[in-house]
């Protein structure tokens, strides 16, 4: 066995050799994968191999498209079959809300150029007759969909990858990774040591324990999962055709041909955690003991809709585990804190994202980041605040909510609440209606009188409509108040701060006293952060930015770290308030006896506010007037109540994120992973104008900047008004102009100020002139909007900065 090489992944089903592969496809040959047994022991060998492209993310049904496309180049290069079964599948609406949910997934798919249809009870019936459609409004129709032989597609994954350079050992099991002074592994095996630069952990059902070896927690959790495959059936087998896939949500089900009968599997409610304690090494080729009690009623439902069934005997039972990550998605990307350590695991749907996430992973190593925004399966998205405690009922949650619809403004129940700030108790009792970021309690509006204390999940306009109204209209006429706690906070200090920051930042950094706002930008010229830059002295800094990018930006930071420099995730060691609106300054005033009526804006300052020490600073998300007032938490309360004591006089409301997401839109302001992600660069959201191409620092991402910069960007971020009914756009719905899909929508919503629906979206930069015509698709339905350049509230900055 070799006992050095660049690369080792540890764990042969399809994930791990999807990996190896596209290491070799990308240049990377001296890799190697360990298998304690051989390659598909674990979930591989019993997975029902079904794919299919839809997934809630744009860019994970993006690559599960890709997966699904790579299996005939895997067989045009190995020569061996993967078994595809190239079927089709429909997936099916029994009620408004789910149909809603599947003509959005349509809009998405349009401008992805997925081929992809709305069908109605009636084309069902023909595309797949076992079914009985009573009670359908319709379905999605994939023509990708399908299934395939899971063992033969992980050993043609294999074969390429050997054929790249690769080295494969089998009946090999790792004991230990452990990593020397300069970074690099020891991969300690029972046939001997491998010293290697990278570890990728593609463990599957046993990567919480690989992890573990590294000093890593995986939120990881094994849950059994079961399928039954049918004696042969008439109906299927006397066919011209194969039978397309099914997927029946409100039945928990999905359907697709086994030979000459059927298979269908289940995500039943009465679910079952599987190995809590940990995965045991010796389990391998095994099933569970069958267990048809816990599917009982899934089984009976599906005897409605699919009445072959009921006549159909029982071949086999299929009872194993599979991993899931508390929202569902892979866990993929350098673990942050450990240098060469990368994730591979947590990858349900293999064979629909396999081949997607071996990609991702692979350019992540080879060339420093991705071709497209990977947030959602990044394995920073949870942070170090994550215990197994909370990812049990969270997996078991997704689990049953595998089929269920997602809704843009859904809030899920499971774990919570768990990470409070010392104003929770006090928000609730104002009758704070909860969200969740990165595990931490955030209000999204505040209930008055009788209003439940629940958002009813919806595509269109929900329950909160007219508490949002009221807080907006709080915050435009007198004065707002919400906590800062949702924002990533950083101190970097050292007498080369202010070096480091102007290399790592593409902005101006500011002079003590001042703030400066400033994109942060990949090797590529990508967005991959949007900050507040404060300068509290020559060699102090304080950096603000997206709550739920914590693990990503001090990954990234650690990446870049430099001598001189000692950069701190401070995000739970200060908090605070905003106040917002045209009484914010009256307020403050009334409660310091520092000077702040002279502030201007983005001016930073030291200020006593009642008892407490705090760092204002002149800015506000909401376009209007406002200050963010930081302090330590312990004084949080103590800042609460002369804050609120005063603002009484001037009548100020406290509100949350739904009024904050209004307020921006009458700005044209845009947000983390909407507006601004790693799929865009600043040109084509407008972030270049926070770039200083005239200071005199290479900062990261610059020839790419200028690069862009002289050439122009092909689109560009614009604003529309939409004549909606009584729905708003959320995100990703196309944009036709004279009968085209030219762009698509990154966020909107209503503007409770101006009365009016806003879309924000990029379009050709050549279409993108004021009064432009166009047709945004909502739920099925174009509705006419026009692009608009004025902001609708405060359009010259007069009170913003006044």
């Amino acid at each position: 066995m070799k006992t050095t090489t660049r690369v080792v992944v540890i764990g042969g089903g399809v994930v791990g050799c999807s990996v190896l592969y596209h290491l070799t496809k990308l240049g990377w040959s001296d890799v190697m994968l360990l298998e304690r047994s051989e390659l598909t022991s674990g979930s591989t060998w019993h997975a029902a191999g079904g794919f299919h492209t839809l997934n809630g993310d744009t860019n994970m049904a993006a690559l599960q498209g890709y997966t699904i496309r790579l299996y005939k180049e895997l067989e045009e290069i190995t020569g061996m079959s993967c078994g595809l079964h190239h079927v089709g599948g429909v997936t099916l609406a029994d009620n408004r809300d789910r149909f809603d949910m599947l003509l959005a997934e349509r809009a998405k798919h349009r401008y992805m150029g997925l081929d992809t249809h709305i069908v109605t009870p009636e084309e069902i019936a023909k595309i797949a007759p076992v079914t009985n459609t009573d009670g359908i409004l319709g379905g999605l129709y994939d023509p990708l969909d399908g299934h395939l032989d899971p063992s033969g597609t992980t050993h043609a994954y294999a074969r390429a990858a050997r054929m790249g350079g690769a080295t494969i050992e089998t009946h090999c099991m790792v004991q230990e990774t452990k990593q020397r002074g300069d970074g690099t592994w020891d991969v300690v095996t029972d046939k001997g040591t491998v010293h290697t630069e990278h570890v990728v952990n593609a463990g599957g059902l046993w990567a919480r324990e690989v992890g573990a070896m590294a000093g890593v927690y995986l939120p990881l959790h094994p849950m059994e999962h079961q399928y039954i495959v049918t004696d042969d059936i008439p109906e299927i087998y006397e066919r011209d055709a194969e039978h397309p896939h099914v997927m029946d949500p409100a039945g928990e089900s999905y359907l697709r041909q086994e030979g000459r009968g059927l298979c269908i599997g289940f995500y039943e409610q009465p679910c079952k955690p599987w190995a809590v304690d940990g995965t045991p090494w010796d389990f391998g080729h095994e099933l569970l003991p069958d267990n048809l009690d816990k599917i009982e009623d899934s089984i009976e439902f599906a005897y409605r809709r699919f009445p072959v069934l009921e006549q159909a005997g029982v071949k086999s039972v299929i009872h194993g585990p599979f991993t899931f990550a508390p929202d569902g998605n892979p866990l993929v990307g350098p673990v942050p804190g450990l240098r060469g350590y990368w994730s591979a695991c947590g990858v349900m749907a293999g064979f629909s994202q396999g081949g997607g996430v071996g990609l991702m992973l692979a350019q992540w190593m080879t060339t420093g980041e991705c071709e497209r925004d990977v947030t959602a399966m990044d394995v920073a998205r949870f942070g170090d605040w994550i215990t197994p405690g909370y990812t049990r009922p969270k997996v078991i949650e997704n689990y049953q909510k595998r089929f269920s619809v997602s809704y843009p403004n859904e809030e899920l129940p499971a774990a919570r609440p768990f990470r409070q700030t010392p104003m929770y108790d006090v928000f609730d009792r104002m009758g704070a209606v909860w969200g969740a970021q990165y595990g931490l309690e955030v209000v999204n509006y505040f209930a008055t009188g009788d209003e439940p204390r629940f958002e009813t999940p919806s595509f269109r306009r929900s329950n909160a409509w007219d508490a949002t109204a009221r807080e907006v209209k709080a915050v435009r006429e007198a004065v707002g108040i919400n906590e800062v706690h949702n924002f990533g906070k950083y101190l970097v200090t050292g007498p080369n701060a202010r070096g480091w920051l102007d290399r790592i930042m593409a902005g101006r950094i500011p002079k003590p006293g001042r703030l400066s706002l400033t994109p942060m930008l990949s090797p590529k010229g990508r967005l991959w952060g949007d900050f507040t830059v404060s300068c509290l002295n020559e060699d102090t800094f304080q950096l603000t930015a997206s709550y739920g990018a914590q693990a990503v930006h001090m990954r990234w930071f650690a990446m870049n770290e430099a001598t001189g420099v000692h950069v701190e995730n401070i995000s739970d060691r200060l908090n605070g308030f905003q106040i917002a609106g045209p009484k914010a300054r009256e307020v403050l005033v009334a409660v310091t006896r520092d000077t702040v009526e002279d502030m201007a804006f983005m001016d930073i300052r030291h200020v006593t506010v009642g008892m407490v020490d705090c760092l204002v600073q002149r800015v506000s998300y909401t376009g209007d007037l406002g200050y963010e007032i930081f302090c330590d938490p312990m004084a949080q309360r103590a800042l609460w109540d002369v804050l609120w004591r005063e603002g009484q006089k001037h009548g100020m409301r406290p509100f949350g994120m739904r009024a904050m997401m209004s307020l921006r839109l009458d700005r044209f302001f845009g947000s983390w992973m909407n507006e601004f992600s790693p799929d865009y660069t600043p040109a084509e959201t407008g972030m270049d104008r926070f770039i200083s191409f005239a200071k005199n620092s290479d900062f990261i991402g610059r020839a790419a900047a200028e690069a862009e910069r002289d050439a122009g960007a092909k689109r560009k971020l614009v604003a529309f008004e939409v004549k909606t009914e009584d729905a708003d756009v959320n995100g990703y719905e196309p944009i036709w102009v004279d009968g085209d899909v030219t762009g698509f929508c990154t966020s909107g919503g209503y503007s409770h100020h101006a009365g009016k629906s806003i879309a924000l979206g990029l379009i050709p930069s050549d279409q993108a002139k004021e009064g432009l015509a166009v047709e945004i698709e909502i739920l099925g339905k174009r509705y006419p909007a026009s692009l608009i350049t004025e902001p609708l509230f405060d359009a010259d900055g007069a009170r913003m900065r006044g």
